[in-house]
């Protein structure tokens, strides 16, 4: 069995790094082989699944410096048919790729909003007057560098090597303990053939919005988790878009669904949530 997977493009992202590593697990683990699918955007990928235009969908989730990335959250709570079979934790390690002499040479820098602001510190420091310009990945704008001696990307050491362009600086994000964790994505009704693997399952994510903006509404939610001794590694909250004031809360729990403790979690939630979202158990996988 060939598994198609989807992950924000074009070639050389982060997600298609993400993609690869876990088809080589996949490929070690389950003697699964699989084609990669790029797509525009985050919610593009994420359509695409919820649409059988492919198996599955490697997108990230967060990052260690500058937290969520709210477009993988916000498809993910619009669309119903969808769970999370893993997830994935690589380290990121940004480069400057230019066809510039010199960084003083530099006057438009492109790159995803998360590169961006990952790396905001040392753009201060070594390059304070550029224009900083948002893409929707860290490689759409490589194409346009052999054409614009004063454009400069900040991407992978990889996608210099994919589009052979020079890297004029390496390690340039602020921390350099950076990682981003991705989720594996499938249809609601795809096996999680995972659980019977070596991974442990050790998270449970999932979302809510509460009936009204009450005093309590979203501490009454939280304290059955603390009642039942289950430990929160994630608490987030999105705008609902229906009103100014009105969110919706991200959770992620150290638990399995199949665990009594979160069974009995999960049917008290219902009490105290409008609307109440279960995106599934899975494990972490650590990716070098």
């Amino acid at each position: 069995m060939t598994l198609s997977i989807a992950h924000l493009g074009p070639p050389g992202t982060y997600a298609e790094q993400a993609a690869i590593l876990y088809v080589n697990w996949l490929s070690q683990n389950q003697g699964l082989q699989a084609t990669l699918c790029p797509y525009p955007s985050i919610a593009q990928t994420l359509r695409a699944v919820a649409q059988s235009q492919v198996n599955l969908a490697v997108v990230p989730v967060e990052n260690s410096i500058e937290g969520s990335v709210t477009m993988t959250m916000d498809t993910l709570w619009q669309l119903d048919n969808l769970q999370i079979q893993m997830a994935l934790v690589m380290p990121i390690v940004h480069t400057l790729i230019s066809c510039a002499d010199s960084i003083e040479s530099i006057k438009t820098v492109y790159s995803h909003p998360q590169a961006l602001a990952q790396c905001q510190k040392w753009l201060e420091q070594f390059l304070p007057n550029v224009q900083l310009i948002p893409a929707n990945s860290t490689t759409e704008a490589l194409q346009i560098l052999k054409r614009d001696l004063t454009v400069a990307t900040i991407s992978s050491e990889r996608a210099a090597q994919l589009y052979n362009l020079p890297v004029l600086v390496n390690g340039i994000n602020d921390h350099p303990e950076n990682c981003t964790r991705f989720w594996v994505i499938s249809q609601a009704d795809m096996p999680n053939n995972y659980q019977k693997s070596s991974l442990k399952v050790s998270h449970t994510s999932l979302a809510f919005s509460v009936g009204a903006n009450l005093p309590g509404a979203l501490v009454k939610p939280l304290q059955i988790f603390a009642q039942l001794n289950i430990n929160l590694s994630r608490i987030e909250s999105r705008p609902t878009k229906r009103s100014l004031g009105e969110y919706l809360f991200f959770i992620d729990a150290e638990a399995d669904t199949s665990q009594i403790q979160m069974q009995s979690a999960l049917q008290e939630l219902t009490a105290y949530t409008e609307i109440l979202k279960i995106f599934g158990s899975y494990g972490v996988l650590p990716m070098g």
